[in-house]
């Protein structure tokens, strides 16, 4: 079983191709929404709520864990994989490799969180790939609310979005990189601005593909595309109305979320029997 989290609905992005990769093996979401946008925390912080949601997951049978969220594999990757290590952990980082790898004029722009910048991953991938052409590093306030809030093709997230893009079309960049896994929910909105001259990579297929191979490295029974669909569930520690709605309006399916809350430093189901009822698509 495949364990996803993110800080809310971005992780999305990550979870619909690791579906379409591996259809007959079930997975399990979960949306920290009570702490909903994690860019702006400190990387304590952040690494402490992946700490406890990743206990959860395990709890609940997850045997892969996948970070789907930049900013808590910038804050936490490292920790938790030292923490299980018999755990296999994905994690994000923004896909540096390949833009470097397929400019043509040597100028790459990333967008992100302020957090995603000031982990050491970045600081390694700059390193390792971004020597010999000029990366150009931009946060982005406000979009991954915007997509929380559904604002998807809004004036305002339009205004937002092109606040972050047109320092870097004025840089003369021919590669982007989506380094948020709430930004490809706004896809239409940045191919609009960008224009067919700049490139988008976003990195949710390569995530997909190297959690296919872990499973089959593992013997963990990844199945084929000509398998049923398997069970997904979906948890937020926020509003479950407000995933629900997100899940149909971004991924295009129906279905259940339970409710979960923070004690302390550990992710838990409601305390009172019927406090946070089973939600469907028909509530």
């Amino acid at each position: 079983m495949i364990g996803v989290f993110d800080s809310g609905v971005g992780g999305l992005s990550v979870w619909k191709e690791i579906v379409r990769e591996l259809p007959g093996v079930p997975t399990l979401y979960l949306a920290d929404q009570a702490h909903v946008p994690y860019g702006p925390r400190p990387l304590e912080e952040v690494r402490r709520f992946a700490e406890g949601i990743t206990r959860f997951l395990l709890k609940q049978g997850a045997t892969v864990v996948v970070l789907a969220c930049h900013t808590a594999s910038a804050a936490a990757l490292r920790y938790l994989r030292s923490t299980f290590p018999r755990v296999p952990f994905v994690g994000m980082e923004p896909a540096v490799k390949p833009a470097v790898q397929r400019t043509h004029n040597g100028r790459v722009g990333v967008i992100a969180t302020w957090a995603t910048f000031q982990g050491e991953l970045f600081a390694s991938l700059l390193a390792r790939f971004g020597q010999d052409v000029q990366v150009i590093p931009h946060v982005c306030p406000g979009l991954v609310e915007a997509v929380e809030a559904g604002a998807l093709d809004t004036p305002e997230t339009e205004a937002l979005l092109r606040a972050c893009l047109e320092p870097l079309l004025a840089a003369g960049i021919d590669e982007l990189v989506l380094g948020c896994t709430h930004y490809p929910f706004l896809r239409p909105l940045i191919d609009r601005i960008v224009g067919p001259g700049v490139e988008i990579i976003d990195p949710a297929p390569a995530v997909a593909r190297q959690v296919r191979r872990i499973l089959e490295g593992r013997d963990a029974n990844a199945r084929s595309a000509g398998q049923p669909p398997a069970p997904h569930t979906f948890y937020t520690t926020g509003d479950p109305v407000r995933l629900m709605r997100a899940l149909e309006r971004l991924v295009g399916i129906r279905t259940e979320v339970q409710a979960l809350h923070w004690e302390g430093n550990e992710i838990a189901f409601p305390a009172a029997p019927g406090a946070y009822p089973p939600l469907t698509a028909r509530e």
